[in-house]
């Protein structure tokens, strides 16, 4: 019989990774996005 494993499903996905590094990254692409936009609303006088 196979042997269940004792974690949350979730904490082994959340586990993986380096969540400050998403988290500053996620912001930073939000923000060029942002910046991106309102640069071309300004130059094409949208």
């Amino acid at each position: 019989m196979a042997e269940k494993h004792t974690a949350d499903p979730v904490e082994i996905m959340r586990a993986t990774g380096h969540p400050e590094l998403e988290y500053a990254a996620g912001w930073t692409i939000a923000g060029l996005v942002t910046i991106g936009a309102i640069v071309a609303a300004w130059v094409f006088a949208i």
